[in-house]
């Protein structure tokens, strides 16, 4: 089981939660309050609303406590795997990710910024239509891409 985690926690792609929220005020803080009570750390968030109901999408500091909390707690929730990579000279290099995902032919589903800077650079979440082409082209363009256990730390 040790090996399972550690393989987990540096794979080159990050879980992410969908969140089903009710259109509420406090909605949201209710679930961040539940994983603060139980130490997890909220690492990114984006938030997409409608008339009815909202979706959280956050990546977080140990998803497989995350899984087991929404389970216990009957939670609504997805989740999906996100390649999260390291923009070193900050916004200025999106043009270049973007760049390098044409030239692999990659699609963007959705992306968002992470809260946090692991190593004092900006970081960029996305879900994309292959991760493996995508992380692969990255990395030979010269970007890290991060794995759970960089951002978890």
């Amino acid at each position: 089981m040790a090996s399972s985690t550690a393989e987990k926690l540096n794979s080159p792609q990050v879980r992410q939660f969908s969140v089903f929220l009710q259109n509420k005020v406090g909605a949201l803080l209710e679930v961040v309050k539940l994983l603060n009570e139980n130490t997890i750390v909220v690492l990114a968030l984006s938030i997409v609303d409608s008339s009815e109901s909202a979706i959280g999408r956050m990546i977080v500091s140990d998803p497989e406590r995350v899984t087991a909390l929404f389970h216990e707690h009957d939670i609504p929730y997805s989740d999906c795997e996100m390649l999260v990579v390291e923009l070193e000279e900050g916004p200025g290099d999106l043009a270049r990710v973007l760049a390098a995902l044409l030239m692999a032919e990659v699609n963007v589903f959705f992306s968002y910024p992470l809260l946090i800077r692991p190593r004092g650079h900006a970081v960029l979440a996305m879900h994309l239509d292959d991760n493996d082409c995508a992380g692969t082209v990255l990395r030979g363009e010269g970007f890290k891409t991060l794995s759970q256990g960089d951002l978890s730390r």
